[in-house]
């Protein structure tokens, strides 16, 4: 599936929780209806897809790379997140992932929960992202 291309127009997502989960390689395995409904897709089109179907290309590599440096430590982490829908609009989330364990407490894949982001997180974070991406052209 070819990700869209993104407009600059946002989707305001004001209520609920986004949920879904993934196996050791960002592959959904679960998608809440929230999730669907929010960044466009039907659950079908996200099982199976990696997750960076909705990274939207503002945001800066390094974010992701501590993102994936953390939960492989299995620790859980948070932060703002611009998202890409299938319509090409963007949404902002405030992340929290957590490693799913087994009973060994080896990890066995990833559970994200987002909540809409506010205004003074996403007015925080979108310079410190535009300096990341500007620093990762050069």
């Amino acid at each position: 599936m070819q990700r869209p291309d993104p407009v600059d127009q946002e989707y305001k997502f004001e209520d609920g929780l986004i949920v879904s989960s993934t196996d050791l390689k960002g592959i959904i395995t679960y998608a809440n209806r929230t999730f669907c409904n929010i960044a466009g897709y039907t659950k079908k089109e996200l099982t199976g897809k990696n997750h960076n179907i909705v990274r939207h290309p503002d945001m800066p590599k390094a974010a992701f790379k501590e993102l994936w440096e953390t939960i492989k430590a299995g620790k859980e982490w948070t932060g703002i997140v611009k998202n890409l829908r299938k319509d090409g609009k963007y949404y902002w989330v405030y992340s929290h992932i957590t490693p799913i364990m087994d009973k060994e407490g080896e990890i066995t894949g990833y559970t994200a929960a987002r909540r809409p982001a506010t205004t003074a997180e996403i007015e925080e974070v979108v310079p410190v992202y535009k300096r990341m991406v500007e620093e990762e052209k050069k």
